[in-house]
This record gives structure tokens, sequence and C-alpha cells, in this order.
């Protein structure tokens, strides 16, 4: 279809890789426990609009030119490594004013900033946009009558179901934080493991090497 092959493949590959955490079900965590399911979903969403980012990005092949230019990839890196490593303290230096709120039921971010966490935390990832390179054409027949239009059709459906599977991941979450009812301290911890864990993620991404 579009040029593609092994599509079934394709699927069952992309669900495996979408299970592995990242910067991106790190965030999906932090603000289902922190806001609900309603938090979770939007994060999910902005994650979703930054991939489509990378796939414009394969499709036109602007993906090609900043992995071929070390100055393009660095400035790339370096912000999405900086906004990562923020996030993180943000987290961890967040104060809580009541102290009997279950956690889970706060409301700390307009959604619209959740979502715009979520787009600039993927779509500054050069690693997003180095997998897709990589992953994307063993799934394209050498003969497609359009490579722009493989790369669209296989990204929306990777897309799809990363979709899916983080807003399982929100849900689940949300649930688990409603069901443990430990007021500050239990978000407390929570807030400050994942903000450790985002600085991790930037730390790693600033590292990095193609």
């Amino acid at each position: 279809m579009f040029g593609t092959h092994d599509l079934a493949l394709f699927i069952l590959a992309g669900w495996l890789l979408n299970i592995t955490p990242g910067p991106d079900t790190a965030l999906i965590v932090a603000r289902s426990t922190q806001m609900g399911f309603k938090g979770g979903a939007m994060a999910c969403a902005g994650v979703a609009a930054g991939i489509m980012v990378h796939i414009l990005a394969a499709a036109l092949g602007l993906s090609a030119l900043i992995a071929a230019s070390a100055t393009a990839f660095g400035i790339i890196k370096f912000l999405g490594a900086a906004y990562l490593i923020y996030i993180g303290i943000r987290m961890i230096l967040t104060r809580r004013g009541d102290e009997n709120a279950p956690a889970g039921l706060k409301t700390l971010l307009p959604l619209a900033k959740v979502f715009q966490q979520g787009f600039v935390t993927n779509a500054l990832n050069p690693k997003v946009a180095l997998f897709f390179l990589a992953f994307l054409p063993q799934f394209i027949d050498n003969n497609a009558p359009s490579t722009a239009l493989a790369f669209l059709f296989l990204g929306v459906v990777f897309n799809l179901n990363g979709t899916v599977w983080n807003l399982g991941v929100a849900w689940m979450a949300a649930r688990a934080a409603s069901m443990m009812r430990g007021g500050k301290t239990f978000q407390r911890w929570i807030d400050c493991s994942i903000g450790a864990l985002f600085i991790a993620f930037g730390v790693k991404l600033a590292l990095f090497q193609r």
C-alpha cells in the first residue's frame, strides 16, 4: 500500500518500540498523576503533534538535511536537552498548596501548556528524526511511486499506534494515582522522581552522538 511492504510487521515493530520508556512517556505519566487522565491525554496529543513534525520532515527530506548538518543537529539537540532539563527542574521545585489534596487530582497547568510541553519535548528531540530516517525506509519499496507518500503513510500509522499506547499509559497512571490517595507527600515523590528522570534524559540527549 502506497509503495510499502510488510505492514503487519511494521505495526508489530512499532508497538514494541512504543512501549520503550522515554521522555514522552515520562511527561505523560507526570501529567496524568498530577492532573488526571485529561492532563495525560493532552500530553499525548502534544506528543502526537510533535511526531507529525518529524514525519513531515522525513517525507520532505528535511530530516536528512538536518542529520547531515552537524551544526543544525547540534543546535536542535542542545535545545531539546535544555528543555528536558528545564521541565525536570520545574517539576522538582514545584510546591503544592494543599497538604490533603488527593494525588492525581491537581490542576497545575493550563491544558494548552501541557500540549505545548508534549509537542516541544518530542519535536526538539533529534533522536526521533534519526529513528524515522533509519526505521521507515526498511518498509518502503525501492520502486515506490512516491517515497514521500510512503514515509507519510508509515509515519501516520506509527503515530496512531503510538497514541493508542500513550493514552493507555495515561489512563493507567491517572488510575493508579487516584487509587493511591497519598496526598502531597506521594505527589512530591512522583514529581521529584520524574523530574530527576527528565534531567537524566536531558543530559543523555546532550551527550548523544550520531
